[in-house]
């Protein structure tokens, strides 16, 4: 039996570094679980000479990558150093060469993980990829362990930090959405390019990642309709709160007879629903599996020892395997086809803002596009105009369930006799 466990770390940034410290301060620990060492060797650094109080020896840090992933003697490779095709091909390697990989990265995972996963049966390793969603939320080992014996029917999930810490100062402290922005810069919640956050790509690649092993399916990055928060408008959040709801960025996936459907969009939420209480920084994942019913998972989505929690969590899984000598046993093809549910089969309640001439008649004309497509509204406000909205008044209306094609075809017609304010899709009990 193997008296060590050698890792070649790959990055020693935030989460790194939270990497090495959990290993190194928690050996006694690891030792006891697992009956052996486990002991970093080598790691990949951008600068080898610059001071790092980490406890580690010096001589373990190089800029050559070759140097790690051409080392028999490293059993276990841990990729996070971020990027696509640098990470993609170095776990490539890594996987060739028959060492176990863990990864934190989403943007690889969501792009070539049903590759690479692949790629790991047939090369008899492991891939662990848990920190790739939701930081410290042990998502991915519930969905493949905790749930296996369910069938998983439907995930909602607010799977940026980022995303919710603006809505949240949006809502409780009336921020705009810059200044809340500016902030969430500011502490670090949001990166100094926060496109891929706010613009939901960040979101979206955690959700094929989810939806795909929900599913046993392989789900696509173009699967995904993506809606950003720059689709917020000024009074929406304000709005939302008036009738009930509280707006969230949120990840959505189905799947049923008709096939998958998901989307990130910043939705109304009722608030009598668990996620509307999920507040600043943090994430969740509601899940409803056939037989276990509701359940959700909720902590930190980010950070160094959250995340650096779960990326441990994987190594010391590829330990057990590997002094069990089981890697590679656990199958990851794909059980199911992809079948990617159409518009017309996908069905939700809407909200509609929308800014019409104040004159007789135009009430009417605007149910009677809504009733051409078959639209049902369930109620509408009329809100007189004000010196701001001069010879205008404000429509707010909520739909009955429609499909999105039958949403997108109202909102194309309107476009001809009225100012489209805003859009959102309503979910929760609060909706009916």
């Amino acid at each position: 039996m193997k008296n060590e466990i050698s890792i070649g770390l790959l990055g020693f940034g935030t989460v790194g570094g939270g990497v090495a410290k959990i290993i190194q301060e928690h050996q006694e620990d690891l030792q006891h679980k697992l009956g052996a060492q486990v002991a970093i060797r080598k790691v990949l650094v951008r600068d080898a000479g610059k001071d790092r109080p980490s406890g580690l020896d010096p001589n373990i840090f190089t800029t050559d990558i070759e140097e790690i992933l051409n080392d028999s003697s490293l059993d276990i490779i841990v990729e996070v150093m971020g990027g696509i095709e640098g990470a993609r091909a170095a776990m490539e390697q890594a996987l060739k060469s028959g060492k176990q990989v863990v990864t934190a990265n989403k943007d690889v995972m969501a792009e070539y993980g049903h590759d690479l996963l692949k790629l790991a049966d047939a090369e008899k390793c492991d891939l662990f990829y848990e920190a790739s969603v939701a930081g410290g939320i042990p998502i991915i080992r519930t969905l493949e362990d905790g749930l296996a014996s369910d069938r998983i029917s439907s995930m909602m999930g607010i799977v940026n930090g980022t995303t919710n810490f603006i809505l949240t100062k949006m809502k409780q402290e009336k921020k705009s959405y810059e200044d809340a922005l500016a902030e969430a810069t500011e502490l670090g919640f949001a990166e100094a390019d926060p496109t891929a956050d706010v613009g939901g790509l960040d979101a979206a690649r955690k959700m094929v990642i989810l939806s795909s092993l929900a599913y046993s399916t392989e789900v696509k990055l173009d699967d995904v309709n993506i809606r950003g928060m720059e689709t917020i408008k000024d009074g929406d959040v304000e709005m939302g709160e008036s009738l009930g709801y509280t707006m969230k960025m949120v990840g959505s996936s189905t799947k049923d007879e008709d096939g998958i459907d998901v989307s990130v969009e910043p939705i109304f939420l009722a608030n009598s629903h668990p996620l509307a209480s999920v507040n600043n920084e943090f994430n969740a994942v509601y899940i409803y599996g056939d037989a276990v019913g509701e359940t959700m998972l909720y902590g930190p989505g980010a950070g160094s020892l959250p995340t650096a929690t779960s990326v441990v969590s994987d190594i010391i899984a590829a330990c057990r395997n590997l002094l069990l000598g089981v890697n590679g046993k656990r199958e990851h093809a794909a059980q199911h086809e992809r079948v990617i549910k159409p518009a017309d089969k996908s069905c939700s309640k809407y909200f509609h803002r929308l800014l019409v001439d104040d004159v007789v008649g135009v009430l009417s004309k605007v149910s009677a596009i809504y009733s051409k497509h078959g639209a049902s509204i369930q109620s509408i406000v009329q809100n007189p105009a004000t010196n701001e909205t001069e010879g205008k008044a404000e429509l707010i209306l909520k739909t009955h369930e429609i499909s999105r094609q039958q949403h997108l075809d109202v909102l194309k017609e309107l476009e001809g006799m009225a100012s489209l304010i805003s859009h959102y899709r309503i979910e929760g009990e609060d909706a009916a």
